[in-house]
């Protein structure tokens, strides 16, 4: 069989040409996949010390490459820092947000075509092949796991109706591109969260309108078959144009893909705080904003965010995302899954594709509120998983401490 050379979504990029920066321990090759997965099996994303050069990346790493790796692999901090600026001085994203919906469809189209840029349809369907199981598992574990907890958690803490829409249509979302760079720190199985990563989206065209429908209609109204012509609009077809892309103009992809992860990121982060102003403003009568702005201390400007309805949809954001980290690990141990298998899966389904989440509210449900979940996510999704991938980090897999032990 033909080797396989996978490269998948603008966040994973940035940390993979730094690897030998971030001290990882990596095994061999053939442990981050099933025993029956062939050793010659080059994957981009994963190839150590180099070995199987990909042909298609001759080029050597040059200083601008690294500046640009090292600047998108600060995605999280970007989110956070922006947060902190839409609470303090909303105002600062006023000129996208008047802008919206369409400066944030035209958003999220530019970063899914970052993202098949980077994709080789055959390769992605070769290697979908050869591991199906965990692959179906992991994407049953995404469209299940997610919405199920994102309804128990909205009614548990009695989220009006528009924002338990949001916490809803945020858990029916596909996982986040920037699973994969967080499953890279937390040594997990890459070539299962970036294939895991891209079926959902591409699923997401069916399973996030058609589950929405069925779990937030009977709170407002929803057009399922105006969702689903969304995602393909916004998702799939950009991803499927940056692919052909790739086919079409080899030479020009190649200039302009160093910089694919750094607009990505940016653009994302720009996304996801400008809704996030947008609501912050909302929330006058809860006294968040006129407590920011006074002199008050750190300690009262967090009371009073945390007794407000701010609080309670920053505490369901948080429970979903905790819930998806946890019970996505558990799910994979039961199913029998190797270790970097579960972390991978867990990682993978506690990481939405908020920004989908975003758009999908500001274009289709009247209430402004049902994006503020979403936006939330960005932040602390991003702070969650950075905090579990670094963990993880210095945690060697269980099962390879066993092995090597036994050999000893």
């Amino acid at each position: 069989m033909a080797p396989i050379s996978l490269q998948l979504t603008p966040f994973i990029s940035p940390l993979l040409h730094r690897r030998r920066n971030l001290s990882l321990r990596r095994p061999p090759i053939p442990s981050l996949s099933p025993p029956k997965l062939p050793r010659s099996l080059p994957v981009r994303s994963v190839h150590r010390n180099n070995e199987h050069p990909s042909p298609s990346h001759p080029r050597k790493s040059t200083g601008l490459d690294d500046f640009l790796s090292t600047a998108a692999s600060l995605y999280p901090l970007y989110v956070t820092a922006g947060g902190i600026v839409a609470c303090l001085k909303p105002s600062t994203f006023s000129w996208f947000v008047q802008r919206g919906p369409a400066s944030y469809s035209f958003s999220l189209g530019l970063i899914m075509l970052a993202m098949g840029l980077t994709l080789e349809l055959k390769d992605l369907f070769n290697l979908f092949m050869q591991r199906p199981l965990s692959i179906l598992f992991g994407c049953v574990a995404q469209y299940t796991i997610m919405p199920a907890s994102a309804a128990l958690i909205g009614k548990f803490f009695g989220l009006s109706p528009s924002l338990l829409v949001g916490l809803i249509l945020l858990g029916c979302c596909p996982g986040g591109t920037a699973s994969n760079v967080v499953t890279l720190i937390a040594q997990g199985d890459v070539p299962l969260s970036i294939v895991m990563t891209v079926c959902t989206t591409l699923g997401a065209v069916i399973f996030t309108p058609f589950l929405t429908k069925i779990l937030a209609g009977a709170y407002i109204p929803v057009d399922a078959a105006q969702l689903s012509l969304s995602t393909l609009q916004v998702v799939v077809a950009p991803i499927l144009l940056g692919s052909c892309l790739q086919k079409a103009f080899p030479s020009l992809v190649k200039l302009v893909l160093p910089f694919a992860p750094l607009v990505a990121v940016l653009t994302s982060s720009l996304l996801a705080c400008s809704v996030f102003s947008e609501n912050v403003a909302r929330f006058k009568s809860s006294m968040v904003i006129a407590t920011l702005a006074s002199d008050a201390s750190l300690w009262t400007v967090l009371q009073s965010i945390l007794s407000g309805e701010l609080g309670v949809v920053i505490l369901s954001v948080f429970c979903l995302h905790f819930a998806g980290f946890f019970v996505g690990y558990i799910t994979a141990a039961i199913g029998g899954f190797r270790e970097r298998e579960r972390r991978a899966i867990s990682i993978e389904v506690g990481m939405q594709n908020s920004s989908l989440g975003v758009i999908l509210a500001t274009s289709h449900f009247s209430s402004a509120m049902v994006a503020l979940p979403p936006a939330m996510s960005a932040v602390i999704m991003n702070i969650m998983g950075s905090t579990l991938g670094f963990c993880w980090r210095y945690i060697e897999p269980s099962d390879e401490v066993k092995t090597s032990a036994n050999a000893k």
